[in-house]
């Protein structure tokens, strides 16, 4: 088993990606190594990434450092189990430049509410997180809720009314 993800983990994962790719793009940290990186947990047990526009070379990279530096390494986003609400790129808070690759956060929104949807108890802390450090707006919240809500119908596994009623609990719990 390996160890779980600091901080620290997480930046030397970003400064060899950049530096092993062998052409530009973007790569975006989602879950816990957001959360890991913007301060509200210690570590993670795996680090998510989105990559868009694939860098050349980023799968040959990963498999190497995730191996030397005994990471967890997964490919995993919101997108595949919520509707991206739009402006998700627009809302990419920027984390760095590693040689020709850029590093963001995926959207706080869309995260967070692939959280909700997904219901877990850590999940509900990191909303409540994002909320508390204002990456997150409670009526924007709602409102992007409300832009993918029609979308739903993609993603069979979903219960839109569920979905909707755990948005609805999350923001009044914040009341």
């Amino acid at each position: 088993m390996r160890p779980p993800a600091t901080a620290e983990d997480i930046r030397r994962l970003m400064r060899e990606l950049g530096r092993q790719a062998r052409g530009p793009g973007r790569i975006f940290l989602t879950g816990g190594a957001t959360a890991v990186l913007k301060g509200w947990r210690e570590a993670t047990v795996d680090v998510d990434l989105k990559l868009d526009p694939e860098p050349a070379g980023i799968f040959e990279a990963i498999a190497r450092v995730k191996d030397e530096q005994r990471l967890n390494i997964e490919l995993a986003s919101p997108d595949q189990f919520i509707p991206d609400p739009q402006g998700r790129l627009e809302r990419a808070e920027f984390i760095t430049r590693e040689g020709v690759v850029d590093f963001f956060h995926y959207d706080f929104y869309a995260q967070a509410l692939a959280k909700i949807e997904r219901g877990h108890a850590r999940d509900e802390l990191d909303v409540q997180a994002m909320l508390r450090r204002g990456l997150i707006e409670p009526g924007q919240l709602f409102a992007l809720f409300a832009t993918i809500e029609p979308l739903l119908l993609r993603f069979p596994a979903i219960d839109p009314v569920a979905f909707r009623r755990r948005v609805e609990r999350t923001l009044e719990d914040l009341r």
